[in-house]
């Protein structure tokens, strides 16, 4: 399995070769460092630790500097995630260089944040009619409950925060990468705001693509 942590850049197109639009979401990925690895016998699970993004000391407590220093790695990072994985090593470093055009991946992140909001832009509710006596209640929820049992039913649709959430995007597609540049082009929208940290983590690698394209 491959995956690394980058930011949400932008958002853009581009055009393939028939002239047909892709929209595409740019990512500032890596490098990351492989800051612990965790195992069975000490931890009671398999894992690798990666950290991304330098940040300057004045802004890391002591222990995590110690936990970076005992990693070996000479700088704090601003970002810790961890992954399933066997085959790394503490010092370890992941860049772009690891992924393949054409592969396929799952990209995580925090979704944007919308504030307080109504059924209507919350839930999709359609409101009341906006004619025949209808009066400053175009879009308001409507009856919550009944005369009995007194209260409101867990999870009853109803106004408050949206957004913020974390959303998984599943079945895009890497279009290009620059090593140089350490830049992921993903076809899509992926979730968050410019300067999200988004996990991305390869579900089906370029090899079996090539198999199954064999196959057909």
């Amino acid at each position: 399995m491959k995956f690394i942590l980058g930011k949400k850049i932008k958002m853009s197109q581009i055009f393939d070769e028939s002239g047909k639009v892709i929209p595409i979401t740019l990512i500032d990925a890596g490098p990351c460092y492989v800051t612990q690895v965790k195992t069975e016998e000490k931890d009671g699970y398999s894992s690798v630790q990666i950290g991304f993004e330098e940040k300057k000391d004045k802004h890391t407590n002591k222990a995590q500097q110690g936990h970076f220093k005992k990693s070996g790695i000479g700088n704090n990072l601003r970002y810790l995630r961890e992954f399933f994985d066997e085959g790394l090593k503490i010092g370890d470093k992941i860049d772009v260089g690891i992924f393949n055009p054409g592969e396929i991946v799952r990209v995580s992140g925090i979704s944007k944040g919308k504030g307080f909001q109504g059924v209507v832009k919350r839930h999709g509710f359609s409101g009341a009619k906006a004619t025949h006596g209808t009066k400053h209640n175009e879009r308001a929820p409507g009856s919550i409950g009944s005369a009995w049992p007194q209260r409101v039913f867990k999870g009853k649709r109803m106004a408050g925060r949206m957004g913020s959430d974390r959303v998984t995007v599943e079945g895009l597609e890497i279009i290009e990468i620059d090593k140089e540049e350490n830049l992921l082009v993903i076809k899509g929208a992926l979730p968050g705001r410019k300067g999200t940290l988004l996990e991305i983590i390869t579900t089906k690698e370029i090899e079996k693509i090539k198999e199954e394209k064999k196959d057909k």
